[in-house]
């Protein structure tokens, strides 16, 4: 046993399991010593318990000893877990699920101090306080830089906020790793696009670089010429992979997920841009 598992009695119940919700998440674990599944699932429950360092309390309700009490409670099987917030029920889980299914609702009831100071950031964001939740984000960012999921809220802030450089800048410093997951990957395109489509410095049609290509691609998806585009996308994957991290054949494949895979360009295109590999 841990210290933070706990056997319910008649007399202690409310306050083990609604007194202590108020506080933080308790899990009632109703089981009975007649039930073959309850042994199963009782020292799995106890580890994530230790597992967890007292995030969440685990108490054990043996339905033996707190038969009217279960019943009133509409508990009518075993093993019953029941999650219990603020003294209210809040999920409810039957059987000896895997310790994978625990873990997904505990993930739902237990945010950590970054996932709050998240949370707090985009209310300030959606109560019109952009600015601030840009500057706590950004500290935030600082403190846990490999917490991903910041710096994609800050991205996305940065870019409503008319700052697209800035986002860019922000992701295009990530590890590699990072940039090609499947979250961030398509903002860091739209941002490496926008960023080029406002470039004042790459006008001259005639003129033949990457950086040229890419302005140009850009500006024709900005004016909704798409093929336009996928030309100057796919002529910057042939001739300059090595720029921006492959930029033409990353774009290309990014819009080919936002077209759709039976959409009559990607039809076209995707194998264009597969006989470069070959």
């Amino acid at each position: 046993m841990t210290p933070y598992v706990f056997a319910a009695s008649r007399e202690n119940f409310d306050q083990l399991v609604l007194g202590n919700s108020a506080r933080g998440l308790v899990l009632a674990y109703f089981w009975n010593p007649k039930a073959a599944p309850c042994g199963v699932l009782m020292p799995r429950l106890v580890r994530l318990a230790a597992e967890y360092g007292g995030r969440f309390l685990l108490v054990m309700v043996n339905t033996d000893v707190l038969g009217r009490r279960v019943h009133d409670l509409g508990v009518s099987s075993v093993p019953t877990v029941r999650f219990f917030l603020r003294g209210e029920v809040v999920d409810t889980l039957y059987g000896a699920e895997p310790d994978s299914t625990f873990r997904a609702a505990l993930g739902r009831f237990l945010a950590g101090d970054q996932d709050r100071r998240r949370m707090a950031a985009l209310r300030a964001h959606q109560e019109g306080r952009t600015a601030e939740a840009i500057a706590m984000l950004a500290e935030a960012a600082v403190e846990v830089p490999e917490d991903l999921a910041v710096a994609l809220d800050l991205a996305k802030l940065l870019t409503l906020d008319g700052r697209p450089d800035e986002a860019l800048s922000l992701l295009a410093a990530l590890p590699i790793e990072a940039r090609r997951r499947a979250d961030i990957a398509p903002l860091l395109i739209h941002l490496e696009l926008i960023v080029a489509a406002a470039s004042d410095t790459l006008t001259v049609a005639a003129l033949d670089t990457p950086e040229a290509r890419l302005s140009r691609a850009a500006r024709a998806l900005l004016n909704d010429e798409m093929e336009a585009a996928l030309e100057q996308l796919l002529e910057l994957a042939r001739t300059a992979p090595g720029f921006r991290d492959d930029i033409g054949r990353r774009a290309l494949i990014s819009l080919f997920a936002l077209f759709g895979g039976e959409h009559e360009l990607t039809r076209r295109y995707r194998p264009r841009l597969a006989e470069l590999a070959t």
